[in-house]
This record gives structure tokens, sequence and C-alpha cells, in this order.
């Protein structure tokens, strides 16, 4: 199996440039996670990925192959969503037969995913029970073994563990990370929550507005952020033990409206440290170490 490669891929909508020239690979194997605020393009670039949304530039590929001109179903890929998505009317198993069954994929053979797929996510036993028998966090994992009984190459998940009780976050985003190492599975993560993510995640991307800002492995990104942004939004999440110094950057005003963008950099205007040439060009990722990268002029 190969992991994922997306190239250049952008997406407007109106005025506004939901995704702009996104670039990034998650190798097999890989628990990749991507960050940013409400609005930033993170699950615009998710549905993009899974085909429920068409791309305007660029391509996506795994291995030699381009997915991005296929149908959803066809592109081989795992969803977990943020509000389970579990249909009410249909039992445990049920549930996790459905995508399987779309497949047309023998009944012998669906029985025995399924059995395989609850075990993965403990829930044996629990096949012919109901949605509403079930708390929140054994919903989600029945939208996970769904998620993972097709025997996807990838898996994508759109913060799935917002809804849950913080008690609970840590086993979902365990049994995520298990997935990838144990079963070779490429993971694209979607989240705004940093608090949970250094103990799962490999590697970090910072979305803001649209575009990575600051890209590499998940402790140099957390512990050292370059961007001014990621910088602030590192500062912001309470941490125990002041292992490493944090640079705290205080940001002035609001996010720019999406649909009339600054010129330059699009976070010069809240930027402590914005600069003339800030205004004027927008910066591109550049190394600032090994599988590191920032986008910001201060590093160009």
């Amino acid at each position: 199996m190969a992991g994922i490669s997306i190239s250049g891929v952008s997406r407007t909508f109106g005025t506004v440039r939901a995704v702009d020239n996104v670039s990034l690979e998650v190798g097999e194997g890989e628990f990749f996670t991507l960050l940013g605020p409400s609005g930033c393009g993170k699950t615009t670039l998710l549905r993009m990925i899974a085909g429920f949304c068409e791309l305007d530039r660029g391509e996506i590929r795994f291995g030699s192959e381009r997915i991005d001109r296929l149908p959803a179903h066809l592109r081989d890929i795992g969803m977990v969503f943020q509000n389970y998505a579990v249909f009410p009317n249909l039992t445990v198993a049920g549930n996790v037969a459905y995508g399987l069954k779309a497949r047309k994929v023998a009944a012998p053979e669906i029985a025995r995913r399924v059995d395989e797929a609850l075990a993965l996510v403990q829930l044996q036993g629990y096949g012919g029970r109901w949605p509403h028998q079930l708390s929140g966090g054994q919903l989600q994992r029945v939208a996970i073994a769904r998620a993972i009984s097709v025997e996807p190459r990838f898996l994508v998940a759109d913060e799935p563990v917002s809804m849950l009780d913080v008690s609970i976050r840590a086993g979902i985003l365990n049994l995520l990370r298990d997935f990838a190492t144990r079963l070779d599975i490429a993971v694209l993560y979607i989240s705004h929550d940093l608090s949970t993510m250094r103990h799962v995640c490999s590697t970090v991307a910072v979305m803001y507005l649209g575009r990575i800002i600051e890209m590499g492995p998940a402790d140099r990104v957390l512990d050292q952020p370059h961007h001014p942004y990621a910088q602030a939004l590192v500062a912001a999440v309470p941490v125990m033990g002041g292992r490493v110094a944090r640079i705290h950057t205080q940001l002035a005003g609001a996010v720019p409206n999406p649909s009339d963008l600054p010129t330059g950099c699009r976070f010069h205007p809240r930027c402590p440290k914005a600069m003339a040439r800030c205004r004027e060009s927008e910066p591109v990722l550049t190394p600032v170490g090994r599988a590191h990268q920032v986008a910001c002029h201060l590093y160009d």
C-alpha cells in the first residue's frame, strides 16, 4: 500500500478561497494531524480527498494512481465523522456492514469482517445492539469499525472526539493511532484541539485561511513552532511541568474576511512581527529543519 499525495489542491466558493494551493503527503502507517481554527479550510480539504467536493486545481494520488477524478465510493477511503453518522434504524452489526453491502461483498465475508472490526474496536458481542443503547464513545467506535471494515488504504477523521467527554477522547485517539501502525493505514486527522495531539500524531500541519503555514514532525511543531500564528496557537494550550520554554505571541484584531484576504501574507494584519515585505508578497513554505517547513518571511 502507498500513502497519499496531495499536490497544489485549491477550492473556491464564490469569492472565498477555502483551500489555496495546499500540498502534503501522508505515508502508510503515519498519523498526520491537520490543525487550525474553524473556517481555515480543514474540512473542505478533507471533503476533496474523500470525493465529496470537487477540486478547482491540483491532484490527489495514491502512489502513482490519481484518485481525484474517481467517485467517492471508488477511492478506497474510510471516513469517521464528528457526529458519529450512525444509522439509528440499523443494529451495530448492520451499521458496520453498511459499506460492505454497498460494495456487494459476499455475506460470509461480511460477517467475518464485521466480527473482526468490532473486535478491533473492543465491541465484541455488541453486534445485535441498537445505537440508542450505546454511549457516545461506543457510538464513535462503531463509526470507526464501519470505516475500517472496508479495509481502506486511507482513513480520514473529521474531529471525531470533539463531542465526547475528555475522559473518553484519549481512548478513541489511541485506537486510531493503533490502526495506523497495526494495519499500516495512512490516517489524516482533522482537529482544532492541540491538547491531545502531542501524544498520538507523528506529523502536524497548521492551516490559516486556506493555506498551510507550518508543517513538520509533531514534537518540533508543537514544542518549537516558528510561525507567529502557530506560536500563539501552541501558547494558548495550558500544560503542566514547563517542559519547554514557550514563545508567547500576542495577536491583534480578528481573523480577516476570507472573501477579502489581505495582500501579501494573509496573517500580517494580526502579526506583531510583520514587516513591509509581509504586506507585499505571500511567503511560501521554507525548510527550517529536517522535514520542518514554515511559510513566513522571517525565515526566508
